[in-house]
């Protein structure tokens, strides 16, 4: 058990981890398993938040909230029409050489708003394929084809094609046949993509990929201390939705004496201290209320409640201590922080929702707000989005803070491990001691009980 928090804050943090998983349900292609981007109506599937939502389902499972043969049925329907949906150049496919579109459409799969055959999000797919099949490890003959199609799935990506006979991995391609011009270059949520594309079984990349990506990383001293720097959240919590980085280092971390857990602790302290200077003057801003990350808002100048004249940044990559700040938060930020400062978390959510509890809908918070400007309530200007990412890694968060499931699955795949080693990735578990302790999953995931 992870957590040491009071009674009553366990009870409203599995309320809040049961809606979030809850949009899944609401949200899934019947046909195609495919989960939508956001509530809204008429919204595309997402393929990433597809990867999210595969991962959730074990989580529900072992809270009681879904049976283990409907969930396996669910994450079945997703794998078999991922494997069966067209791989073509053309640009009503769903996907090619082993890679999906951002965006595709809910009923057809087809790909959808001229999106782009997407790296990051194809990885973080098939981070959420290789989990659910981690998990229903049963020899009947659901469990045992949902195992078939992942390694398929897996196997299928031409990681060594999105190089594009560079050096480091291209952020995506567009039919017929013109790869996205920016490539996947320092310190991002892209450390989940070399880790599977190093790791892969067909196509891998070479280790000296992970080396250049990692040669770009922009490396601060901040007290006293190197802390590697990106400014929005996201970036410091999407591969640890899947991976155990605690006390795991690669070769610069092993150099800074840290590990990237720590450095995403360091980095939510830097975003509260950001939050409690305030330099821009927003409203609502202090050490509880917290949270920049990329997320919608208007976008132009605004005037706020207290009469300044603001840039409004639209959809943007928010950042702290250096990045973009129009007064707009994420309020998912104390739920997917708990891992990590599991004291301010809790702090900062009985803030949130003591000050803005209109920002719950159905028990699930928004993809953004921002209390400096004018609205109904204290809460200002309040999304009407809410988005599948956010739900998903708020149910993995809360997960790997209350049982680490998650870490414990994908600690037990082969290719998370492999990929790591071949990145340079040494000591915690991934010392040959360790692994070679390291047994089948616990009982719990067989059966598919309760968890804590």
């Amino acid at each position: 058990m992870l957590h040491a928090a009071p009674f009553s804050d366990l009870a409203r943090i599995d309320r809040l981890q049961r809606a979030a998983f809850d949009y899944f349900l609401l949200h899934s292609g019947a046909r195609t398993g495919l989960v939508a981007d956001t509530a809204r109506p008429g919204s595309p599937a997402s393929i990433a938040a597809t990867g999210f939502g595969l991962s959730c389902y074990p989580v529900a499972v072992e809270r009681g909230w879904i049976g283990r043969g409907d969930a396996a049925q669910r994450v079945l329907t997703a794998l078999r029409f991922l494997e069966g949906s067209r791989q073509a150049s053309d640009s009503r496919a769903s996907g090619y050489r082993g890679f999906y579109y951002h965006f595709l459409d809910m009923r057809t799969g087809e790909r959808a708003w001229n999106s782009e055959l997407s790296t990051i999000d194809s990885a973080l797919l098939l981070a959420g394929v290789l989990t659910a099949a981690a998990y229903f490890t049963r020899q009947d003959a659901a469990e045992a084809r949902i195992r078939d199609l992942a390694e398929r799935l897996y196997a299928r990506a031409d990681w060594a094609w999105a190089l594009n006979r560079g050096e480091t991995i291209t952020m995506g391609w567009r039919p017929p046949g013109r790869f996205l011009k920016h490539r996947w270059r320092g310190y991002s949520e892209a450390l989940l993509i070399y880790v599977l594309a190093l790791g892969a079984p067909d196509h891998p990349i070479a280790p000296e990929s992970y080396g250049a990506y990692a040669a770009a990383h922009e490396w601060l001293t901040i007290d006293g201390t190197r802390h590697l720097h990106q400014g929005a959240l996201f970036i410091h919590l999407f591969p640890h939705a899947w991976i155990d980085f605690r006390a795991i280092r690669d070769r610069g971390m092993q150099e800074a004496s840290s590990d990237y857990f720590e450095n995403t602790r360091r980095a939510i302290r830097l975003q509260r201290a950001h939050a409690e200077a305030n330099p821009h003057g927003f409203a609502g801003y202090c050490r509880d209320l917290w949270g920049f990350s990329a997320c919608h808002a208007p976008r132009g100048r605004a005037k706020l409640r207290n009469g300044r004249w603001q840039r409004l940044l639209g959809y943007a990559a928010r950042g702290a201590p250096f990045g973009a700040d129009d007064g707009t938060l994420v309020p998912w930020a104390p739920l997917a922080g708990l891992p990590f400062e599991p004291d301010a978390c809790l702090s900062g959510l009985s803030h949130l929702l003591a000050r803005y509890p209109a920002l719950l809908r159905d028990g699930r918070l928004p993809g953004g707000f921002n209390p400096s400007l004018p609205g109904e309530g204290p809460e200002g200007w309040v999304d009407d989005r809410v988005v599948g990412l956010d739900q998903g890694l708020t149910v993995m968060m809360i997960e790997n803070w209350r049982s680490g499931l998650l870490w414990e699955l994908t600690r037990g795949i082969p290719a998370f491990t492999r990929g790591l080693e071949r990145a340079g990735f040494t000591g915690g578990w991934l010392s040959p001691r360790v692994l070679s302790k390291r047994g089948g999953l616990c009982a719990s995931h067989e059966t598919g009980g309760a968890g804590v």
